[in-house]
């Protein structure tokens, strides 16, 4: 995470020599959010991928400007603010656009192994692909960085930004150089980072070669500026030509910006040939305009018109592709949940399947007509739930009870008699404890309502109606325990009692009849 401060310069110029800066419609500088991962990470955004970024934080007023940026990019921060100082760069462009850069690392510097392993770790082991750089971070942070991503058995990506003489000079040891290339799934070092890696070869794609041989990668892209990239890869060895540019403005962050289309168009499934021709774009589309960071939809349809249809046809609209993070810092975990429980609710706010409830309730009161009852049931989590929606129909009159599912197929199927209802419930709508509970029922001659996230389930396909209760992900830092889902299960469920109510037109003093203690039953006989 960097502030980029740029300005055009007539020439990059040595040592003891003087020049006079160009201003330009914004001044003798323009300000950028930048950095080398944050910059990839915004391209991938912009491509499709749901990205946010980890890591240490400052409360300066640069800090300010990086979360700005962040918030406009599609990043979504996991941030901890105890850092000295907001990393910044300021970076001289010539007319060609050729750049030096200067670099400030800032809290990028304190972002050590001990800070990611305790406030990030759980973080990072929840994402799908991670990504970090040789370039300001630690080594040790790098490392830790990889290692915790591939106990959660993420893919992992490493930007080699600078040579290895560098690198160990400033960040790290020579071993733990080596260690860091060797943990990286996706290895992406720029052609001017080679040096210094012992490695004989003459071309792009040799280096390639060479290194996915060394280090075991699973894939090894080297970028070549103009010539385009060289990709090593068990199914795809060879060169992806460089796509067509305009003017060149600003060289700044177009390996930054390859790799973040290049991680977006293999979360989205392409081929590593195609990707590979995406990133080439957005390297392309980025060195079109001053700054590493896109510029919001006028890029993205740069990138599209140099991909062309049937690619751009895979790609995604920006921020979709991918599991989702969010808001970091202290309480990460809670929002993370809040937020996800809401988009959960709010998604069966549009699709609230008022037909499907209504006729499920009229069925019920059908039933109840020829001597029918409800009965509830669930394995897990799902259980509880059935527990939960048979005591909510009972108290607010229709009559329901708990189903055990494991003991169904075992005897317990005999409390369902001919023409019951049982409301069966599973997220994936494949429990197979639950199936074997749903097949003995309907053997018993009841009616089966489903409730599940998965519509063309072999529950779904059992049941009489179902009731969609999906949830997009479950919420939690491992996105396992059903957290979401039961939320929403309980939400349809919670409609579905409503709506029985309202049709047989409850009354209060039924209500109380039915509750007749505590605080709810004494409002009940107080109000009626």
């Amino acid at each position: 995470m960097v502030v980029d401060r740029i300005a055009r310069t007539p020439r990059i110029i040595g040592p003891e020599e003087k020049i006079s800066l160009l201003t330009g419609k914004g001044g003798l500088y323009l300000e950028h959010v930048g950095g080398v991962t944050l910059n990839h990470l915004a391209w991938a955004s912009l491509m499709g991928a749901r990205v946010g970024l980890a890591g240490r934080a400052a409360t300066d007023p640069e800090a300010t400007v990086v979360r700005e940026g962040m918030r406009n990019h599609g990043i979504t921060p996991h941030l901890v603010e105890d850092g000295s100082a907001t990393a910044v760069s300021m970076i001289f462009v010539d007319p060609r656009g050729e750049r030096a850069i200067y670099m400030s690392r800032g809290t990028n510097a304190e972002t050590d192994a001990a800070h990611l392993r305790h406030h990030h770790r759980d973080w990072l082991r929840a994402a799908k692909y991670v990504s970090t750089e040789i370039s300001q971070v630690p080594l040790d942070g790098v490392i830790e960085v990889l290692e915790q991503a591939r106990a959660g058995g993420a893919v992992t990506v490493l930007d080699l930004d600078i040579p290895r003489a560098d690198a160990v000079a400033s960040l790290g040891t020579p071993a733990q150089f080596d260690r860091a290339l060797a943990l990286a799934d996706i290895l992406k070092p720029a052609k001017g980072a080679l040096a210094g890696l012992g490695i004989e070869a003459d071309d792009a794609l040799g280096f390639a070669m060479a290194l996915r041989d060394r280090f075991g990668s699973t894939a090894v892209v080297v970028t070549d500026g103009a010539r385009g990239c060289a990709l090593s890869t068990a199914s795809f060895s060879g060169r992806v030509p460089a796509l067509p540019v305009g003017l060149v403005l600003d060289t700044t962050g177009a390996g930054d910006a390859f790799l973040g289309g290049l991680l977006a168009a293999r979360i989205q499934g392409l081929e590593w040939d195609q990707a590979a021709r995406v990133a080439n774009a957005c390297g392309a589309a980025c060195v079109e305009h001053i700054g590493a960071v896109p510029q919001g939809e006028a890029s993205r349809q740069r990138v599209l018109e140099l991909v062309g249809a049937k690619i751009s046809a895979a790609l995604r609209a920006p921020g979709t592709a991918g599991r989702g993070v969010l808001p970091g810092g202290e309480g990460a975990a809670a929002r993370r949940m809040y937020h996800t429980a809401v988009r959960s609710l709010q998604r069966l706010q549009r699709e609230p399947q008022l037909q499907v409830l209504q006729s499920v309730a009229q069925r019920i009161l059908l039933a109840e007509q020829t001597g029918g009852r409800v009965h509830v049931t669930g394995v897990g989590k799902p259980g509880h739930v059935a527990s939960y929606a048979a005591s909510l129909l009972a108290s607010t009159g229709t009559p329901a009870t708990v189903l055990h599912a494991t003991e169904a197929s075992h005897g317990s199927a005999g409390q369902v008699c001919p023409g019951d209802i049982v409301i069966a419930i599973s997220n994936s709508g494949g429990t197979e404890e639950l199936l074997r509970a749903v097949d003995a029922v309907l053997g018993r001659g009841a009616t089966v309502v489903g409730v599940t996230g998965n519509p063309a389930s072999a529950l779904a396909k059992r049941s009489e109606w179902t009731l969609v209760a999906r949830a997009e992900d479950e919420g939690g830092p491992l996105g396992l325990a059903p957290r979401a889902s039961v939320l929403v299960e309980h939400a349809v469920l919670m409609a579905l009692s409503c709506e029985l109510q309202d049709m047989r037109g409850l009354t209060r003093a039924e209500y109380g009849q039915r509750h007749p203690s505590g605080a709810l039953g004494r409002r009940a006989t107080d109000l009626e």
